[in-house]
């Protein structure tokens, strides 16, 4: 969209949701653009959200071919063979999500995005990282705040029945009120203020901060955190890991209850076995996470509703999704 108000095309076909949300954040929709890493079945079903809700543009980048595991979960894949030869995983997604809404510009961007400088990262509103590793998200993170503009932030992962989101919107001013309710005088603004990836790891201040979590946060972060660490250290690609790997797992777990003065017996092994040994999606659960994240990007691009801060973790297990926020400013800041 090129004006400032909606043309009558996109009034009619975005009808329901400008009864939801109001015409001035169905504007901000139709002006965002959005850039994507890593086409993973979460991504899949968050590109398919937000696409159908009208974003002004949206960016693809994932130059892997398509594989056994990217079909199980992505279901923007095509099933027939012969259209998949020949292209990425970014461009398969590409030709899907342009069926679902004609309206939004949906493109490929080819590269890694490490290497690219902070300029790239200005042409969008909101950058959203996946399949990549803890140090490449951090490096991603702060190139986004290096821009004058403020750019939101975040990172999706999901593997067997567990998803988690990072979040960060820098200093963020929103309405609390999500629904348009034009017979009430407009809500007041609240703010708040989020901090960057570079604080999550292996330092003292950190596991002293999320200890004064309830506990199953706590695992949940430390699982995930030892996971990718792991894969770091041996230099592996994300999710290149399998049961042989889990006494190295384990043994890199007991260093790190070790080295923060942790109780080992508070950290069980059993969800770090699974998550090894699953290191694959759960199509319901990338379903619930997708749909997680695109809510909380359209928040974000609306101004409208309370976003989340800034870590939400879901296990599939027990149903049940936690919403934490662990910012400490003399850490994470």
């Amino acid at each position: 969209m090129n004006g400032e108000e909606l043309t009558e095309q996109e009034t009619a076909l975005y009808d329901r949701q400008i009864r939801v949300w109001g015409a001035d954040a169905q504007r901000r929709l139709s002006k965002s653009h959005i850039l994507v890493y890593g086409m993973k079945g979460t991504i899949a079903e968050f590109c398919k959200n937000i696409v159908l809700a009208g974003v002004g543009s949206l960016t693809l980048v994932d130059d892997r071919d398509v594989s056994e595991e990217a079909l199980s979960a992505n279901f923007l894949i095509p099933p027939d063979e012969s259209v998949c030869r020949g292209k990425t995983l970014a461009e398969l997604c590409c030709d899907s999500l342009r069926e679902f809404n004609p309206m939004v510009r949906v493109s490929v961007e080819k590269g890694d995005l490490a290497s690219l400088g902070a300029e790239f990262f200005d042409k969008f509103d909101v950058v959203v990282i996946s399949c990549c590793s803890l140090a490449t998200k951090k490096l991603i993170n702060e190139k986004c705040r290096k821009l004058s503009k403020r750019v939101s932030f975040y990172t999706v992962d999901c593997r067997d029945c567990c998803g988690e989101i990072f979040v960060d919107l820098q200093k963020y001013n929103y309405a609390k009120e999500a629904i348009s309710v034009p017979w009430k005088s407009l809500p007041p603004k609240v703010s708040k203020l989020y901090f960057a990836m570079r604080g999550i790891g292996k330092s003292n201040e950190f596991f002293v901060h999320i200890a004064m979590n309830n506990l199953k946060f706590c695992l949940l972060v430390l699982y995930e955190l030892v996971i990718e660490w792991f894969e770091e250290a041996e230099k592996r690609k994300p999710r290149e890991i399998s049961i042989e790997d889990l006494p190295a797992v384990l043994k890199l777990k007991k260093e790190l209850c070790e080295e923060q003065s942790l109780n080992e017996s508070h950290i069980p092994d059993t969800l770090l076995e699974r998550l090894v040994m699953g290191a694959k999606e759960f199509p319901p659960v990338c379903a619930i996470i997708g749909g997680t994240l695109g809510q909380e990007v359209i928040k974000a691009i609306s101004s409208k509703g309370e976003p989340l801060k800034n870590f939400f973790f879901f296990d599939a297990t027990d149903g049940k999704g936690m919403i934490e926020d662990i910012s400490n400013p003399n850490l994470l800041s």
